[in-house]
């Protein structure tokens, strides 16, 4: 990491690390009730952060909105932060999208954070619908995106000439709770270098792998990994306000073996470890678990 003489970090702070959750919109965790469920129990056992992946077409297994979801869960929660990891901005209109995350933001009551991408399997997602799948067509419309969700965050009159994108003299009203805007989380594959140039412009980074293979699944980063990655992003940022660095990783139900992970990755810079589990009976154990070892 890039730091000064007294250790803080340079060209924006860095806070200590929150735990959360991450799990897909599909298979086991496709049932809205289950998922308040999931979400109340995270919060009532400390947890920071409750988040969904956001997958349209996974064949043949169920999946549900994540938006949808989200608002079941911004209901059945108080305080715990919620949001996408990660929304695939090239496939959403950007207004839409815009609606869509300040209502939840104000049904949340500034709980929100946006988590964002290319997003993956471009062949199932994209192409089978009939969007264009390009990796640089996906990147234009991912940054024309950013620019136009906020510049309608505003609530001021807000046009824009894009490549991809055209908007004339829309104001979208009410603005979100937060301000100056939602969190922006910005996902990318290591060591990759456009993506994390792009995470420095916004409130935090999501770093991956790149999948062993077009389309599949990304890998996780591991610790060893991250200071390079966190150092290169911070080079480029020229904010001081805070700045995320979201990790993810699968956790053994032992919580000797968890805590010595999550404290690996809190020691490689990570702010934030988000976990996966891959059915909501083992979630269920790991959210009391973190209760457990904190007594």
């Amino acid at each position: 990491m890039v730091t000064a003489p007294d250790g803080a970090v340079l060209r924006g702070t860095i806070p200590a690390m929150k735990h959360g959750i991450s799990i897909p919109n599909f298979g086991g965790f496709a049932d809205i009730k289950r998922l308040t469920e999931l979400a109340s129990e995270a919060e009532d056992n400390g947890w920071d952060g409750f988040f969904l992946w956001d997958h349209m077409n996974e064949p043949p297994l169920p999946m549900l909105d994540p938006w949808v979801a989200l608002a079941a869960i911004a209901g059945a929660t108080k305080h715990i932060r919620i949001g996408t990891m990660v929304t695939p901005v090239p496939r959403r209109r950007p207004w839409k999208l815009a609606r869509e995350t300040v209502s939840i933001d104000l049904l949340s009551e500034g709980r929100l954070i946006l988590g964002v991408g290319l997003g993956g399997m471009p062949k199932e997602e994209h192409t089978r619908f009939g969007e264009d799948a390009d990796d640089r067509v996906r990147a234009r419309r991912l940054d024309e995106g950013l620019d136009i969700l906020t510049g309608l965050w505003s609530g001021e009159p807000f046009s824009y000439q894009g490549e991809e994108y055209q908007v004339d003299e829309a104001a979208f009203l009410p603005r979100p709770v937060q301000q100056p805007r939602i969190p922006i989380w910005v996902a990318g594959y290591w060591p990759n270098r456009k993506p994390f140039r792009r995470a420095a412009r916004w409130d935090g980074v999501i770093p991956a792998r790149a999948p062993e293979e077009r389309g599949g699944m990304p890998q996780l980063l591991p610790p060893a990994e991250t200071p390079a990655m966190v150092d290169y992003t911070m080079s480029h940022r020229d904010a001081d306000s805070p700045f995320d660095v979201v990790l993810s990783a699968f956790m053994p139900p032992d919580p000797g073996q968890a805590r010595e992970i999550a404290d690996s990755f809190a020691a490689a810079g990570a702010t934030w470890l988000l976990e996966w589990q891959p059915n909501p009976d083992a979630l269920s154990k790991r959210l009391q678990a973190l209760a457990s070892s904190a007594d």
